[in-house]
């Protein structure tokens, strides 16, 4: 389809290794966040918030916290109490879900949506890498490169041809798909810098895609870095993303006494 060019390559990689090296295979990390919360108590959770590692929360009934640190995520569910540090020797797992996505994907694999384990039936598969822009959802994103930025497709069964405007200077471009294609450069007539927004069009479409970019560095140093920017920058499509590819067993409250 295309060849990532060799500016993408390096930052990619840098990404992946520099991930990786901070997922240990045990011992105690020093950073939990909050990617996620719902409850009674969700106001004392704000996402991005810092826990120490190896602490005890305390959630009431109906409560729902989603904690990230080096080895994945976890999600708590109340009532109880959990402590935040994953079980030693599950890093192997999100290790090989992160390098599937921030490395460069198969066809197949980009095909079926299939990030960490299949696509669930009925419904469309999610992209699989981290950097690609989602053209189906109007969302923010971040970008580690505004030189090749790719753009993704849920939904191959047609050909289609979007036009994409930009809403401060008024330029557009042609961005077509063929039937079956699933990614697809950004035009070079668009040039994209932090903050620019853009209106997706194509037939049959009942209302515009707006996309607003967000450039950041790729090279954050590991899971919890790379998250607290997502979330700092709103890009919350790829929070998710990132949150379900390296998704951990949910924990059990703490047994009392």
């Amino acid at each position: 389809m295309f060849s990532i060019n060799k500016i993408h390559r390096k930052s990619l990689k840098s990404a992946i290794v520099l991930a990786l090296l901070a997922i240990p295979a045990g011992g105690a990390l020093a950073e939990t966040i909050v990617v996620r919360a719902g409850g009674p108590s969700a106001r004392n959770f704000p996402p991005g918030k810092k826990i120490a590692d190896n602490s005890v929360v305390s959630l009431k009934a109906g409560d729902m916290l989603t904690i990230l640190d080096g080895r994945g995520t976890r999600t708590l569910r109340g009532p109880g109490a959990f402590n935040t540090s994953a079980t030693a020797g599950t890093a192997s797992d999100t290790r090989t879900g992160l390098a599937s996505l921030l490395g460069p994907q198969r066809v197949r694999t980009a095909r079926t949506g299939a990030v960490r384990g299949g696509a669930d039936e009925g419904k469309l598969p999610r992209s699989p890498n981290l950097w690609y822009v989602d053209v189906s959802q109007t969302s923010t994103v971040c970008i580690p490169d505004v030189a090749n930025i790719q753009l993704w497709r849920p939904d191959l069964t047609r050909a289609i041809t979007l036009t994409a405007r930009d809403e401060k200077s008024g330029q557009s471009a042609k961005i077509p798909f063929d039937k079956g294609q699933f990614r697809t450069s950004w035009p070079a007539a668009l040039p994209v810098s932090d903050g620019s927004t853009y209106k997706l069009n194509w037939p049959g479409e009942a209302k515009p895609v707006e996309i607003t970019f967000s450039v950041m560095d790729a090279n954050s140093e590991g899971l919890e870095s790379m998250a607290s920017m997502l979330i700092t920058r709103g890009c919350d499509a790829q929070l998710n993303l990132l949150v379900e590819t390296v998704a951990l067993p949910d924990p059990q409250p703490v047994p009392e006494g």
